[in-house]
């Protein structure tokens, strides 16, 4: 498997872990935590130095009821970030579902374009298949705002691999190669406990598509349901969370802790490759 994105090409010999640099106040994790871009650059060199195979930049909450940013401040949050991060020869993706943020993002340099929205507001899929980058499509139903209102399913797995294949077609329909998609069955999007959990357990399910996916659950809320942990005390759980993706075929896994995700999955793959 591999994950074509402008410049680079991702061989997908073991998961992938995608380190998180929120240039937000308001993120659910770490809001404000790093939300200028002095210390947003920072941040994600400290990331690339702990492991991370990718930086995941994002200038808008996507947390439930999250409030919309304009686009011209969710430029000036982001760009200047890529720029100085991309002097570092990281593999840089941007998490926007703005198409005016993902041309200013691919103008920039950035690898991927990380959509919650799967490229389904107007003028997104023009915008990415016109250049190389690689692109992330996640499911998700409403918006941030109003997404834990729509959790109805008849059967959580169908519609959601249903639901990313109809965007993976039309992304390759409008001249997006294959090898430029990745999937993210959007764990925490629309979606209760039980049903994120369902998809979790389902990851090789969505392994065996022709499509790497991502999977994206660190410090979310469904784990502190099951653990009872606060949102700053979920690093033991989201590591464990990455770690059961991975082994049931996750290719990329998107992680605020970096640093113990890699030491895991170390573990993790000698212990795999001594049989």
């Amino acid at each position: 498997m591999r994950w074509l994105c402008g410049s680079k090409k991702l061989e997908i010999k073991r998961p992938l872990i995608m380190g998180i640099v929120n240039v937000t106040p308001d993120s659910f994790s770490d809001g404000g935590t790093h939300a200028s871009v002095s210390e947003a650059i920072a941040y994600g060199e400290q990331l690339l130095a702990e492991g991370a195979d990718i930086l995941d930049i994002g200038g808008e909450s996507t947390r439930p009821g999250a409030a919309n940013v304009s686009v011209e401040e969710e430029i000036a949050r982001v760009i200047p970030v890529v720029r100085e991060l991309l002097k570092t020869g990281a593999v840089i993706s941007v998490d926007t579902s703005k198409p005016e943020v993902m041309k200013a993002a691919i103008d920039a340099g950035a690898h991927i374009i990380n959509d919650v929205c799967a490229l389904t507001k107007p003028g997104a899929l023009p915008v990415v298949a016109a250049s190389g980058v690689g692109v992330c499509l996640m499911h998700m139903k409403g918006t941030p705002a109003d997404m834990q209102k729509k959790t109805e399913y008849a059967d959580v797995i169908l519609e959601v691999e249903s639901y990313l294949l109809e965007r993976a077609n039309a992304c390759e329909q409008a001249g997006i190669a294959r090898e430029r998609i990745c999937l993210d069955y959007g764990f925490g999007f629309a979606k209760t406990v039980d049903q994120n959990f369902e998809l979790l357990a389902h990851t090789d399910r969505f392994a065996h598509l022709p499509y790497p996916i991502l999977v994206g659950l660190s410090r979310k809320s469904s784990l502190g349901a099951i653990t009872g942990r606060e949102v700053n005390e979920r690093s033991y759980c989201s590591v464990a969370g990455a770690l059961i993706a991975a082994q049931k075929g996750a290719s990329v896994v998107r992680v605020h802790d970096v640093a113990a995700t890699v030491d895991a999955f170390k573990i993790w793959l000698k212990t795999e490759s001594s049989r």
